[in-house]
């Protein structure tokens, strides 16, 4: 069945896309996996890779989608029919629900920093005391599950209320505002003394700082922050009408996204050189680190709520795009049968996310290969299945679609001249399965065994 809904205009849904893959990839994980990865040369590598691979690979699940109409599992069922190649649809299915699973965990703690802000439990606390309440936090049972449930609501009703009236709507009213509030705060950081220091640290690259492991953590970041590999964007590309250009498209949300990660580094990494503060605390830069960055600050406390919210907003749009790719398979684009899966899937995810909401609390001991159940889960997404999706998609389009048929997808709407498709068309085939292999070969340490 073809999908009966589709975006009311372009710019719905590339304001979705981008809300899609911006997310906690570029405002979360970016900010601290390039303060230990050497600043400046690791945004250089990340641009690299975001444009010759992230942006093929985001045109290859768009071609998918839009060519097809169809959910992201009928979508390979229709170009490979008589093979195993749903099977990547699949694996999307199963990334999207483990990474919603622990992903709302940290949407919750966002509601749980915005309301201890608001309540005043951040005024005049010491740096030490920030990093006892992130602990608490996320250690409280109560809470944790509490706000994890709040996200998930969140997400769930406006899922449920469909694409133009719930996703797209959402999307025009958080986006600009992100925008906005983003603005706000990179005009009180760059007003900060010292603020200088932040602004070489992203935007001047020192390559003796770059190691293997900074390259292949921008490669990844890249995969991330673009939301490939999950399918998610074969979802959104089937309400596409066939009449948008997708790699004008395509190019809007991937500028945007650099753009984001770009606003992000200019909010975080001048006010944390102005305070003295080291930029490679690593994950908790955000919830211990920034806290005492605008603590110290005229009306701190209300600019660290604006980014809060902001916070907020990315997480939300990008949980948005994950249950609405589980959603998509299950109704089969019967819009009657949407809102009972949105709220019967959000319940699942709810309690499949209950064990890396408790994993730094009463869970803490229960450890994967090593690591706690939160950080097993995003180790698995992160560096194993949204790779792995990004391999066989990248395999897929240019070997199981028709020439013609991508030609025709990428024409629609003035698309690209020819010159340009067979670029796209190479990158695709040849750049990206290479690039992706070295990723996980990198995941499973066969390079220290080789080279080690």
């Amino acid at each position: 069945m073809n999908q009966s809904e589709q975006w009311s205009s372009r710019i719905g849904f590339i304001l979705a896309s981008a809300g899609s893959a911006i997310g906690l990839g570029a405002i979360w994980k970016f900010p601290y996996v390039a303060g230990i990865s050497g600043g400046g040369a690791f945004f250089f590598i990340f641009l690299l890779f975001t444009l010759i691979l992230g942006l093929p690979l985001l045109l290859a699940e768009f071609a998918i989608g839009r060519s097809t109409q169809k959910d992201a599992i009928e979508s390979y069922k229709a170009i490979a029919p008589n093979t195993k190649w749903h099977f990547v649809g699949y694996l999307g299915l199963v990334t999207s629900f483990i990474l919603l699973s622990f992903y709302s965990v940290i949407g919750g703690w966002i509601i749980a920093y915005i309301f201890r802000t608001i309540t005043g439990q951040l005024n005049g606390i010491s740096a030490e005391q920030y990093g006892i309440v992130f602990a608490e936090t996320i250690s409280n049972p109560g809470i944790s599950i509490s706000v994890h449930f709040l996200f998930m609501l969140l997400t769930v009703v406006v899922v449920a209320k469909g694409v133009q009236n719930g996703i797209e709507k959402a999307n025009y009213i958080m986006m600009p505002a992100l925008f906005i509030i983003f603005i706000l705060l990179i005009i009180r950081s760059l007003t900060l003394s010292h603020a200088s220091e932040g602004i070489s640290f992203l935007f001047f690259p020192d390559f003796s700082k770059l190691n293997s492991e900074a390259v292949l953590a921008a490669l990844g970041q890249s995969f991330f922050t673009l939301s490939v590999g999950a399918s998610t964007m074969v979802t959104y590309s089937s309400y596409v009408k066939k009449s948008e250009n997708l790699p004008r498209s395509a190019l809007s949300i991937v500028m945007m996204n650099i753009f984001v990660v770009v606003l992000a580094g200019l909010a975080i990494f001048p006010a944390v050189f102005s305070f003295g503060l080291q930029p490679d605390a690593g994950p908790v830069l955000l919830f211990q680190v920034l806290p005492n960055v605008f603590s110290h600050m005229p009306f701190g406390i209300l600019f660290f709520l604006a980014f809060l919210v902001l916070f907020l907003f990315a997480a939300l749009t990008s949980s948005f795009s994950m249950l609405e790719i589980i959603v998509a398979v299950i109704s089969k684009g019967d819009k009657s049968l949407r809102k009972k899966w949105s709220w019967i899937i959000g319940f699942i995810i709810f309690l499949m996310g209950i064990p890396s909401a408790l994993s730094y609390g009463p869970w803490s001991d229960i450890t994967i290969l090593g690591k706690s159940i939160f950080d097993a889960a995003d180790f698995l997404v992160s560096n194993m299945l949204l790779p792995l999706g990004a391999l066989l998609i990248a395999i897929f389009v240019p070997y199981k679609m028709k020439k013609s048929v991508l030609m025709e997808e990428m024409q629609h709407g003035g698309g690209f001249a020819k010159g340009l498709f067979n670029m796209w068309y190479f990158a695709l085939k040849y750049i990206a399965p290479i690039a992706i292999i070295f990723v996980l070969l990198d995941v499973l340490g066969v390079w220290d065994l080789l080279f080690g």
